[in-house]
């Protein structure tokens, strides 16, 4: 018995067929409302808190990376830079299991530096997480003067010193002009944390990007952890945010049902 004909426009066989296309994507999503989940973010987005130093002065801990791009518009954003993507292995009973660390800086160049350091099965996912942990791991970074106080703060307002495992990381002021003297990876942070003139010292196992990274850093944050003479003055102490505000923190605070 002849086959019959196949119907115009349909194909034979068990197959499943031409799958129809499926429908655009529609764009890019509009960015989430930030609804904020601790007292401080409640506040930053209230803008009852209106500088970020004002989070820093009375040592509040930042929790919610929506708090740091609050203060950093789109027009105005933080600088991020990855400086390291390495793979780390585990042994485990089915074999070895590889992630991906990474290693994130950001900065506006201008007194302000984060550290975050991810480790996560895939790379975007590392560079994502590694980035908000910058954000949330924010200091100030406290310049000074060479020499003669004219002018904007250049450099580091005196020798620190920053260490990681065996690398040992020595920053130094220099004169105006002097530029920063160093590896490419501490020019890289000390240009983002808004420092213009540097000498630098380093010693040990230095090719360790990951620990002079952490050095570096490290250095940057003791930069006011020195009280200098010119810190002596008598400090007025003020409120805090939390009891400042505490009338606004009390009404604004979701009820708990039972």
């Amino acid at each position: 018995m002849a086959d019959a004909p196949k119907p115009a426009g349909k194909s034979g066989g068990f197959g499943r067929g031409r799958r129809g296309r499926r429908g655009g994507r529609g764009g890019e999503k509009a960015p989430e409302e930030w609804i904020p989940i601790t007292k401080l973010g409640r506040l930053v987005k209230d803008n009852r808190i209106r500088k970020i130093e004002e989070i820093y002065l009375h040592s509040l801990p930042i929790k919610e990376s929506q708090i740091i791009d609050h203060f950093y518009p789109k027009d105005k954003p933080l600088q991020d830079e990855v400086m390291k993507i390495m793979p780390v292995q585990k042994q485990s009973s089915a074999g070895q299991r590889t992630r991906f660390k990474a290693f994130i800086v950001v900065g506006d160049s201008d007194g302000h530096i984060g550290l975050g350091v991810k480790c996560s099965k895939e790379v975007a996912t590392a560079i994502r997480s590694g980035l908000i942990l910058a954000k949330l791991s924010l200091i100030p970074v406290r310049r000074g003067y060479w020499g003669t106080k004219l002018g904007a703060p250049h450099t580091v307002p005196c020798k620190v010193t920053g260490k990681c495992g065996s690398v040992r990381v020595r920053l130094i002021p220099a004169p105006k002009g002097t530029g920063l003297v160093g590896s490419p990876v501490s020019k890289k942070l000390l240009g983002l944390a808004g420092v213009n003139d540097c000498f630098t010292c380093s010693i040990g196992q230095t090719k360790t990007m990951g620990n002079f990274v952490k050095a570096v850093f490290a250095a940057l944050e003791k930069t006011y952890g020195y009280l200098t003479p010119d810190l002596w003055a008598e400090t007025r102490l003020i409120k805090d945010p939390y009891q400042e505000h505490s009338e606004f923190l009390s009404n604004s605070a979701k009820p708990i049902h039972a």
